[in-house]
């Protein structure tokens, strides 16, 4: 009995040792409750506790959210901005208004951009795809300003055009003061959801965008009036050098004291494309840690089915039209998430068109659509258009085809 009650008062007090501190200490509790706040996190969002206190991942190709956490939450997003900066550079590449081998000048304005900047001089010529460079891998505050003013004329033009798009693109939480991030304004903010929207347009619109956000290292050549010297850029997205189970393809970061650190990451497995976007996490590590986090639980959830051999289109018939009928298409692509495990090889496609359309039919008129179903639930659906026009038949056409009919 003895042995028995010196074991069980060995046992009160280490655990005592355990729950009471030394003196002089407050009690641990705010690491406790932290642990309980992560785990409460990670059970109300349906995912992993990250530290950031907003983020989003999204998959690219539907544009679904897999996991959110304050996803509309209003902060500064530092040089996340530059992701719409880089959208209206390849607007402009793609309409032909700008070339990648244009030579920009460096203005006084551009030159006078602090914190990451590639230190152009008043008066320096770069190319397009240069500047692109600097943006893209080293953050280039300068280098953005130099884009901003060469396609609009003017930084505050530019920032018009940024928040145009910005609300075209439904980013409803989002609002642009500068074309870098740079700005302390209190109004320059957008959220963890806005930020994978504004992402999954780059990668989806302009997937070369990857040439660059891959690029690790890369030199450029400063040609001044004190002469020629070369720059090394280094990419500001540690992720990229990172052991992971996917491939990183980009995206972005950005930290200034107000928006501590931020990154919008973007990765590709097995054909499906992520996106995971963190805002105001407390350190860099923090960042890319909770980055990696979303993307390991996107990867090991998600499953993509992609229709890569659509329905065959018959022509639909057309009622008093100079032709019989018109030939369709599909108004784009379709593709599902699953984070269910659902087997795909049950999924269903019915074409479900108008019995007839008449004339006069315009191109891209709606004809029906592609339904797709699961388990006996509609998944999705892809319009079918009209892929020409056929005018209203008149008097002669009738007579015409009455002649061809006969023969004569």
């Amino acid at each position: 009995m003895k042995r028995v009650a010196a074991l069980m008062l060995s046992c009160f007090l280490l655990l005592y040792s355990f729950c009471i501190p030394a003196a002089g200490q407050e009690p641990d509790v705010a690491v406790a409750s932290d642990m309980i706040v992560q785990a409460e996190e990670a059970n109300a969002e349906g995912g992993p506790a990250i530290q950031a206190p907003s983020a989003v991942l999204m998959e690219a190709s539907t544009g679904q959210i897999i996991y959110e956490k304050n996803a509309d939450e209003k902060r500064s997003p530092a040089s996340i901005t530059k992701i719409m900066t880089l959208i209206l550079i390849f607007d402009a590449l793609d309409s032909g208004k700008i070339k990648l081998t244009d030579e920009v000048v460096t203005s006084a304005h551009a030159k006078s951009m602090g914190g990451s900047q590639v230190f152009l001089e008043e008066g320096e010529v770069q190319t397009v795809e240069t500047l692109i460079k600097c943006i893209v891998i080293a953050s280039g505050n300068d280098a953005s300003v130099a884009m901003a003013e060469y396609i609009a004329g003017t930084e505050g033009e530019f920032v018009k055009m940024m928040n145009e798009k910005a609300a075209a693109l439904g980013m409803t939480n989002t609002n642009f003061e500068d074309c870098c991030g740079l700005t302390e304004s209190p109004t320059h903010l957008t959220t963890a959801r806005d930020i994978a929207i504004m992402s999954r347009e780059l990668i989806n619109k302009y997937p070369q965008i990857h040439n660059y956000s891959t690029i690790w290292m890369e030199n450029i050549t400063h040609v001044t009036k004190q002469g020629t010297k070369e720059f090394g850029l280094s990419n500001t997205n540690k992720l990229l050098k990172m052991a992971t189970n996917f491939n990183v393809t980009g995206l972005k970061t950005g930290s200034t004291s107000i928006a501590k650190y931020c990154l919008s990451a973007t990765a590709e497995k097995d054909g499906v494309r992520l996106i995971a976007s963190i805002m105001a996490a407390p350190d860099y590590k923090a960042r890319f840690g909770d980055a990696q986090t979303l993307l390991n639980y996107g990867y090991a959830n998600c499953k993509l089915y992609e229709d890569k051999e659509m329905l065959p289109l018959p022509n639909m018939v057309v009622d008093n039209g100079v032709e019989e009928e018109v030939a369709l298409k599909y108004g784009g692509s379709f593709s599902y998430l699953s984070l269910k495990g659902e087997d795909f090889s049950t999924i269903e496609k019915t074409l479900e068109l108008v019995p007839s359309m008449k004339a006069p039919v315009e191109e891209d008129q709606p004809a029906g659509s592609l339904v797709y179903t699961l388990g006996g639930k509609k998944i999705g659906e892809v319009p079918v258009l009209t892929a020409g026009t056929v005018k209203q038949a008149k008097f002669f056409d009738y007579f015409k085809r009455l002649i061809n009919a006969f023969g004569l």
